[in-house]
This record gives structure tokens, C-alpha cells and sequence, in this order.
């Protein structure tokens, strides 16, 4: 697993490894099953606090992504087709929402707002 902490971004670091873990789970580049590195493993390859990696598998767990193994430690989670579709369809509700607060916030009419949404999904 792949993981890229960039220090000017406006996200604190635990969101950055968490979507970057989501996004790796969800395009199946990390297989369901996979060990992860340990909670403190992850925070020396990072070289972060061991407190911001147990937040983000406290997190990523919670949200169905991976599961704790009593001894063994962290696996990603088998996936679960209909949990997964509405997460997905949530972030892009969630996204679509503030994307047109932002048209409208910039004095674009709704169509101006659909016409652009048109040119995303034909590219």
C-alpha cells in the first residue's frame, strides 16, 4: 500500500491516509483479506504520531473498510457490494451538493450548473 502525505495540503494527514487507503480498497489495488502494516508500523513508514494511524484504522474500521483480527492484527474487509455502492453514491451526492452551492455561489444559473456537470461526464 501506497501512501503519499503531502504537507501543504489543507487536509489533516489522518483524512489523507484514509482516503488514500479508501480509494486503494475501492479500485482493488489492495485485495479484501490483505494484511495491513501495523498501527505502529504504518506511523514509522510515515514517520508520523502512532495516535494519527490508530485514528485512521479506528476510522477505517468503523466505516466497513477493513476489520481488527485479535492478535493477528488489521485485514481489509471482504466487500460488501450494497454497503460499498451507497457509500459511493453518498460521497457523490455529498460532492454533487457542493458543487453546485459553489455554482450558484459564483452566479451560475442552473443550467450553466448542468451544462458544466454535461462536459464532466462526457469526458
Amino acid at each position: 500500500m501506497k501512501i503519499i502525505i503531502k504537507n501543504k495540503s489543507e487536509l489533516p494527514i489522518y483524512e489523507q491516509i484514509e482516503q488514500q487507503m479508501k480509494a486503494q480498497i475501492l479500485e482493488g489495488k489492495v485485495s479484501e483479506d490483505e494484511q495491513l502494516p501495523s498501527i505502529r508500523q504504518l506511523a514509522r513508514d510515515l514517520k508520523i504520531s502512532v495516535i494519527t494511524t490508530t485514528r485512521v484504522y479506528n476510522d477505517l474500521a468503523e466505516e466497513g473498510f477493513i476489520i481488527s483480527v485479535a492478535g493477528k492484527g488489521y485485514f481489509v474487509a471482504p466487500k460488501n457490494n450494497e454497503l460499498l455502492h451507497e457509500r459511493m453514491l453518498f460521497e457523490m451526492e455529498d460532492g454533487l451538493q457542493k458543487a453546485v452551492t459553489n455554482g450558484r455561489n459564483a452566479g451560475l444559473s442552473d443550467d450553466e450548473i448542468m451544462q458544466a456537470l454535461k462536459k464532466f461526464l462526457e469526458e
